[in-house]
This record gives C-alpha cells, sequence and structure tokens, in this order.
C-alpha cells in the first residue's frame, strides 16, 4: 500500500499541528536521502562490475565493440592502447618514473621453473610492466600443485605449468609478450638459444644438478641470474633474506649449490633470495615400500637426478620467495637497484675477526708473539665456516655457535685448511692449553669420535681445496 498523509484534525492544537507535518516531512525527506543513497551504491556496483568485465574480456554485450578492442585486443598494425596500459600501470609509474618504466616495459625475462617460487615472479613480472617473459618448465600442474602456485586452477590439473601459467597472464596483460616453453633447460644449443638477449634470468629450479648447471652458465656468459633457495620444509617469513651467494647460511640447498659453484671457480656475483632458519620441523616424506619394489630409486622421476620424495611446503613461503626475485629484478631493470641488502651486512666481519683471532693464536704459539700472514684465505675460512661446519662446532653434538673460532688441531702438522677445527672460545682455549700448549694428543681430550669427524672433514676439505684450485 503506497505512503499517504491525513491532514490533521481540526480539533487538534496548532503547535501540536504544526510539530505532527514537520515530523511527516522529515520522514519524507529521510525516506528520499535513503532512497537516493541506495539508488547510489547500486549504480556505483554496477559501474565497478562493468570495469572488472571490461579487464576480462567478458563484459556486458551493451558494451561498445571499440572500447572492447582498445582494451583486450591488438589493433592492426597500431598494438594495443597505450592510455590503458598506463592506467594499469600507474601505480608502477608513480614509483619508478618514467625512465624507470620504459627500461621495465622493454626488458626481457626468462624464469627457469615455474612451480610455487616461478609462477609467482612470472606474476608479478608481468604485472609490473614487463614487455617480454620466457616460461621454461618441463612438469605439469598436479593436484598438489594448488596449495602454492600463483596461477593454476582446478581446470589446469594435468596441463603443463608453463602453459597454463601464459594462459593466465595473457588475461592480466594481454600486451605482454610470453613465451611458455614445454621444456627442461640444459646448457646445450637449444638452452644457449632460450637465454639469449635475456636482461635477467630468474632460476627457481628444485634440482640441484641443473641449478647449478644454469647459474654457472649464467655467470660465465655474463647474464644476469637471480636464484631461489629453498622454500620447501620452512615457515618462518621472517627469516627470508635476499643477499649474495656466498652470504647465505643455514639453508641446506644453498649450501650445496654454493660448494659446487666454488668448485667451478664461481666465489660470489649470484644474488639470490633464501631461509636463514636453523631447523625446520618437518621432513621429506617417506617414499612407500612398493615404490622400491618397482626398481632403483632414482628411475622413479621424470629424470634420473630429480627427487622422487615429495617435500613438505606451507603454500605461502614459495611466494615470498618469488615475489623477492621479482622486486629485485623489477627494481634493477629500472635503474633503482637494492644496494646492500640486511643479510649481507656483518658476515665479512665476522671471517676478518675470525682471521685475526686465528693469526693471534698463531703467533703467541709459534712465532713469539710477531703475526704473520695466514696461509689460509678468506674464501677457505667461508667455506670452514658455512660449509663444512654450517656454523656449528666441530664438536659433537656439533651445537650451532654465535661466536666461532678457528683453531689449528693438530700442532705436529701446519696449518692448512684440512687442520682446522671450528670451536667454541671455551673449547678453543682448552684445546689450545691441553692440546697445541699442554703436550696431550687430542684423542685423550675430545675422544675417539671427534677424531673420526675431524679425518673425514680434513679430506672433504682437502678435495674441494683441490677442485677449487684446478678450476
Amino acid at each position: 500500500m503506497p505512503w499517504h498523509l491525513e491532514a490533521p484534525s481540526p480539533s487538534l492544537h496548532p503547535r501540536l499541528t504544526l510539530l505532527l507535518t514537520a515530523v511527516a516531512s522529515s520522514a519524507l525527506t529521510l525516506g528520499a536521502y535513503q532512497s537516493y543513497t541506495l539508488l547510489s551504491r547500486a549504480r556505483r556496483a554496477a559501474q565497478l562490475k562493468a570495469s572488472v568485465h571490461e579487464a576480462l574480456g567478458d563484459e556486458p554485450p551493451a558494451l561498445p565493440e571499440e572500447k572492447r578492442r582498445r582494451l583486450l585486443q591488438e589493433d592492426e598494425g597500431e598494438g594495443y592502447d597505450e592510455e590503458l596500459i598506463r592506467e594499469q600501470l600507474a601505480r608502477n609509474y608513480a614509483f619508478l618514473g618514467e625512465e624507470g618504466m620504459r627500461k621495465v616495459r622493454k626488458a626481457r625475462v626468462v624464469v627457469v621453473g615455474c612451480g610455487g617460487v616461478g609462477s609467482w615472479a612470472a606474476l608479478m613480472l608481468v604485472r609490473s610492466g614487463v614487455g617480454h617473459v620466457r616460461i621454461i618448465d618441463f612438469d605439469q600442474i598436479t593436484l598438489s600443485s594448488l596449495n602454492r602456485h600463483a596461477t593454476a586452477t582446478l581446470a589446469d590439473v594435468g596441463t603443463p605449468k608453463s602453459v597454463s601459467t601464459r594462459k593466465f597472464l595473457k588475461s592480466v596483460a594481454p600486451w605482454c609478450d610470453i613465451d611458455a616453453r614445454v621444456s627442461l633447460w640444459r646448457a646445450s644449443e637449444e638452452g644457449e638459444q632460450l637465454l639469449e638477449d635475456a636482461d635477467w634470468v630468474v632460476d627457481a629450479i628444485d634440482n640441484i644438478a641443473t641449478k647449478v648447471e644454469l647459474l654457472a652458465y649464467c655467470h660465465k656468459h655474463n647474464i644476469r641470474v637471480f636464484s631461489s633457495m629453498g622454500a620447501g620444509a620452512k615457515r618462518d617469513p621472517t627469516r627470508i633474506h635476499i643477499t649474495d651467494i656466498s652470504l647465505t647460511q643455514e639453508d641446506p640447498l644453498a649450501r650445496s649449490v654454493r660448494r659446487r659453484l666454488k668448485a667451478q671457480g664461481i666465489l660470489s656475483g649470484i644474488p639470490v633470495v633464501y631461509s636463514s632458519e636453523v631447523e625446520a620441523d618437518v621432513r621429506l616424506l617417506p617414499l612407500p615400500q612398493d615404490e622400491f619394489e618397482k626398481g632403483k630409486v632414482g628411475e622413479l622421476g621424470p629424470f634420473d637426478d630429480f627427487r622422487v620424495r615429495i617435500l613438505p611446503v606451507l603454500g605461502p613461503l614459495p611466494s615470498i620467495f618469488g615475489l623477492n626475485a621479482a622486486t629485485y629484478i623489477i627494481l634493477d631493470l629500472a635503474g633503482k637497484p637494492l644496494t646492500n641488502p640486511l643479510a649481507a651486512k656483518g658476515r665479512r666481519k665476522l671471517y676478518d675477526k675470525m682471521a685475526r683471532d686465528l693469526r693471534a693464536r698463531e703467533a703467541r704459539l709459534y712465532t713469539n708473539g710477531v703475526e704473520s700472514k695466514l696461509p689460509i684465505s678468506e674464501h677457505e675460512i667461508e667455506y670452514l665456516l658455512e660449509d663444512l661446519s654450517r656454523s656449528r662446532s666441530s664438536l659433537p653434538p656439533h651445537p650451532v655457535l654465535a661466536r666461532p673460532t678457528l683453531v689449528r688441531w693438530d700442532p705436529a702438522r701446519p696449518l692448512t685448511i684440512d687442520n682446522i677445527a671450528v670451536l667454541s672460545p671455551e673449547d678453543a682455549e682448552k684445546h689450545e692449553k691441553e692440546v697445541l700448549k699442554g703436550g696431550k694428543g687430542a684423542e685423550e681430550v675430545w675422544g675417539e669420535e671427534m677424531m673420526g669427524i675431524m679425518e673425514r672433514r680434513g679430506k672433504e676439505a682437502r678435495e674441494w681445496r683441490k677442485a677449487w684450485m684446478e678450476s
């Protein structure tokens, strides 16, 4: 029933009549205002919905075809509408400036590996305006990929990761040149061609051998490459850093990569994202017994040197790694590089202090207080601490050391990389007092188990140094 107002009864007091009239007028005014507000909200919601449809390419039929072509289709000989592209990238232009965005938009980036890390890196490179992106991955989307992949949906399960990612990225930035390759990168003629003219390469490979192969190739051919270390089995986002490969710590994958690169004479010069989380309470999931019964475990994967077991992954962590990679590269392309990342500070100072303390100890024991140059280099000290000892004491149970100290192990042998122990300051003082000065045998002081540890580590150090010197 429509609203209507009845005239006040003549018998009512004039003031009461006036009051009722005012109340009725206020009610009408409030109702009109609310109706106007609701209509305005509906109009704004419809406009927003229409803009979303436009961006997705499925706008209502009433939208003029010309605007559809401007937004999503390449006009003959004219390309995409520059005004609309600039509007989409407006926040990037505000941050990086005209010249910075000009460099970003003409850049060519190759993303090798399109899983939880690489897909996020590729997504943000494209969203940030990088004009040419090549995605290389041999694998397919699985159901278990969906907890961390940037673009995959249920509909993509069973399709190649690179192809699936390209499809999504083209819906975000149809003007971007995106090349999807279903391939495993190798240092072959084909692999070299895939990296031609690349301004940056993103290494998001989870296989050590292939990762090292790519990093070594890029380093030796002066191709800038940013590498992602291990995001699996990590849970602490506050421990994720960007630094040089030579300064990584507490990351098993980084440690293995670093050692293999050093054997090829590559000591530094590769920026990486890694986690310094000391330990996670998750491990590789065990391989079922029936898989072992099928034959050699190495033959069960898609390639002989790829792992078979599933590494537990907390979904958000790989995305953070990928976003770090994209951010670093975008800033560098724009001429605003990230300098002196926090994680790189202080590590060289630690190596210098360890060298000074060792030099002072050697002078005190063997040269009457006269210090001389150490027969081991800073890179060898770095290897002893980061790779061989993993920032832990040589003494079992190998606790993490807040103040690691180097000390000669066997006083009858020269100070070489295979005759140095990493100890706490307290244990180093005990070793100096009882073994180096007191004449006791190391086995008498530290036990048989420690002797075996030092023998094994000494052999490993000699092999590493030989490979390093020959490279």
